[in-house]
């Protein structure tokens, strides 16, 4: 399916596939490691986890299990949004390819601009100070790409001015009726790619009747509109789900919305509702 071999190219010039396996929420052991196994076998090629979803082991395994060659597949991992101490990225980088094991990762990301116990809170300085951590480990070789997740504009550009290296990513929640505009919007316009996590709205979106009527047009599932809309908007969209029909079924995409169904989907609020 041409919608798991596309790519986009982040401003640094490394390929990333279009469409990535996301891994939150789906526990470390048998479940991660076989969801992550259906995805490579259905021909994912990008697959996301994070120190803090506890399953990087699981991932990893599966991976290697799979036969295909690193070069091939794309991992990102992210630093847990609570380090926000230089020293303490580095040894948390250790730990995440260690229990990958993997001597490098396609795309390391700052979880959070703030611990999640404290949404919101300030912490530009140690921001900046797990930045200097991994420019410094994507200088070695051992992070192709770096990035953010969770980040506002504001949050962007405080790093940014203290900072040699623009974030290559940005991944925020982003589904239909929840597009978050101001800040995708900067991001393309500072070559920024913005990957869009929940974009079923962690399936609350699936019943929705106003975008089940568009999905009803082109003979898809709700589930296939809301992965092909971030793709018309240049969004990487992560879709997660641990049943390996709807693995295949989330990347069966290649087909285009038409300008008034996007202005449709645009209008739609509370759609997690």
């Amino acid at each position: 399916m041409p919608a798991l071999t596309d790519h986009f190219t982040l401003a640094n010039g490394v390929e990333i596939p279009k469409i990535g396996f996301g891994t939150w929420q789906i526990p470390d052991g048998t479940e991660a490691y076989d969801s992550v196994a259906a995805a490579l076998q259905a021909g994912y090629r990008h697959i996301d986890t994070a120190r803090a979803y506890g399953n990087e082991a699981s991932v990893g395994r599966a991976i290697r299990d799979s036969g295909i060659a690193r070069d091939q597949i794309f991992v990102t991992t992210k630093l847990p949004a609570e380090i926000k101490d230089y020293d303490q990225a580095k040894a948390s980088f250790e730990k995440t390819i260690t229990a990958l094991d993997m001597d490098y990762v396609d795309l390391y990301l700052i979880h959070a601009p703030w611990p999640w116990s404290e949404h919101g809170a300030d912490y530009r300085e140690g921001n900046i100070a797990v930045w200097r951590a991994m420019e410094e480990i994507q200088e070695a070789g051992r992070a192709r790409s770096i990035g953010v997740s969770n980040f506002s504009v504001q949050d962007i550009e405080s790093l940014v001015g203290a900072s040699k290296t623009v974030p290559q990513v940005n991944q925020i929640r982003y589904f239909v009726g929840h597009t978050q505009n101001e800040v995708t919007e900067y991001c393309k316009a500072h070559d920024i790619l913005v990957e869009g996590y929940s974009p079923l709205a962690t399936g609350a979106i699936l019943d929705n009747a106003d975008v089940r009527s568009i999905a009803d047009k082109y003979g898809k599932s709700v589930a296939q509109l809301c992965i092909r809309y971030l793709l018309e908007k240049d969004v990487l969209p992560l879709p997660k789900t641990t049943t390996p029909s709807r693995i295949v079924e989330n990347a069966d995409v290649d087909f285009t919305i038409s300008a008034d169904d996007i202005a449709f989907l645009d209008g739609l609020v509370d759609t997690a509702r």
